[in-house]
């Protein structure tokens, strides 16, 4: 199911959109949506690293090097 939202952006912002939607042949709507789907997924991403991040050093893992040490 779909649902419609109402954004506000800067006439700067949707000048650029607008552009890039025309440039790439893709509705205005595909782009402030998959610019949104990958907004969260890099958010997802990074909360999801800072928990492994606080986790392994709690275990006393800081760098690549005592990763590699303790897998070795």
């Amino acid at each position: 199911m779909r649902d419609t939202i109402t954004v506000s952006l800067p006439a700067a912002v949707r000048t650029e959109v607008d552009a890039f939607a025309e440039q790439n042949g893709l509705a205005r709507s595909e782009v402030v949506r998959d610019a949104l789907e990958e907004y969260l997924f890099f958010r997802r991403s990074r909360a999801l690293r800072a928990r492994m991040m606080a986790e392994a050093q709690s275990q006393g893992l800081f760098t690549d090097e005592d990763v590699f040490d303790r897998v070795s």
